[in-house]
């Protein structure tokens, strides 16, 4: 794996008044650079999944002491389809409000903090925080998740700690390309946000929205918004989710993300407006990447892979390939003991899956089959994944 530098370029807006800080960090990422006489061309791969959720039996499966949890195996099958995209997206549908705190699963999440311990060794980069449960504990259980986060050396938005926090335009330069990422949710199950703190959590608001992908739009090459909304298991989205989508294009959105349904909904291409790349990208939700929910769709996820080519010398940007890998969620007995386990359609076929019963097999192949149908419904330019 090749070794660059990912910076992180932040935009602090106080007043009226702009300043451009950047930090840098080593990372190991990978990208595809290609050099000849006449251009210079970069393709990297941006990657997303759906919800990130903690149901009780999650950690007490997890659970290796009274205190002490592992959720690394959860991983272990798909850990290295994580590690290869130069930078990854996920819903961080939880908070860790810490053990005094309790720990619970639905329908007020609170979650060990060796959750994130886990997604960070999974290779996960950015953690999505607004959602419908970013106050399920509050203000306190919310700022704890923030620094449980940024203690694990992930990046998140969606929640803030501070007026200052929520106005940093949140953009990563890999490998050259300037990608923003923006937040919001539909709500916060009728939790409000603290007196005086609006900020805290980013609830979908158009004029917040488009100012948002305006002060974007000013330095970075692509705008990524990651919304939450729609109808719990529906596979198509709603009238709402349309709209809020139709609103962020017409603002110059370059890549719309969605989650919350629980389940897999269509994804289509779309011509931009007031955007860098010509043709845009929706997913309407990516369903759950891991939960208990054990019935069908929504045991199944995907990994979302998006390769976005820039060719520096033409100054020209596009989305090169859109692939996807089925995903779903074993939950059983293995060797290891009482396990949850992330698998993907690459390894249906592997031998060494010994821990898994006929019925595991046909549900399993079921939801790769629900996801391909689900995903090429609209457009059958979004391709399986497939290993070189």
């Amino acid at each position: 794996m090749k070794k660059i530098w990912l910076t992180i370029s932040i935009i602090l807006v106080i007043g009226a008044v702009s300043l451009l800080l950047t930090f840098i960090s080593d990372s190991e990422v990978k990208a595809e650079l290609l050099t000849d006489d006449k251009d210079s061309v970069v393709t990297i791969t941006i990657s997303f999944v759906g919800d990130l959720m903690c149901h009780s039996t999650q950690y007490n499966y997890a659970r290796v002491d009274k205190d002490s949890f592992d959720f690394r195996p959860v991983y272990r099958e798909i850990k290295n389809y994580l590690s290869s995209p130069d930078f990854i997206i996920g819903n961080l549908e939880t908070v860790t409000a810490g053990s005094q705190a309790g720990y619970s699963g639905y329908p007020f999440f609170n979650t060990p903090d060796d959750y994130i311990t886990a997604l960070k060794d999974a290779g996960f980069d950015l953690l999505v925080t607004a959602n419908n449960h970013s106050l399920d504990k509050g203000e306190k259980g919310l700022l704890r998740t923030i620094e449980q986060i940024n203690k694990n050396g992930l990046h998140r938005v969606g929640t803030f700690s501070s007026q200052e926090d929520r106005d940093s335009i949140r953009v990563f330069n890999i490998s050259g390309i300037n990608a923003a990422v923006l937040s919001y949710t539909y709500g916060t199950n009728g939790i409000e946000k603290p007196k005086g703190k609006d900020y805290i959590v980013n609830l979908i608001d158009y004029n917040l929205i488009e100012k948002d992908i305006a002060e974007a739009r000013s330095t970075a090459d692509i705008v990524i918004v990651y919304y939450h909304f729609g109808d719990e298991y529906k596979r198509l989205p709603n009238q709402y989710q349309k709209e809020v989508v139709s609103k962020s294009i017409e603002s110059g959105a370059d890549i719309i993300i969605g989650s919350h349904p629980h389940v897999i909904q269509p994804v289509d291409f779309y011509k931009t407006q007031n955007a860098r790349l010509d043709s845009g990208f929706i997913a309407y939700s990516l369903g759950n990447f891991i939960s208990n929910q054990r019935w069908r769709y929504s045991d199944a996820g995907v990994i979302l892979n998006i390769n976005i080519t820039k060719n520096f010398t033409a100054d020209s940007l596009f989305i090169s390939e859109v692939n996807y890998l089925p995903t779903w969620v074993f939950r059983g007995e293995t060797n290891a003991g009482k396990e949850y386990i992330i698998l993907s359609s690459q390894s249906y076929d592997d031998s060494l899956l010994y821990f898994l019963s006929e019925q595991n097999k046909n549900q399993m192949k079921q939801a790769f089959e629900d996801t391909r149908s689900i995903l090429t419904q609209f457009n059958n330019r979004i391709k399986l994944y497939e290993t070189n």
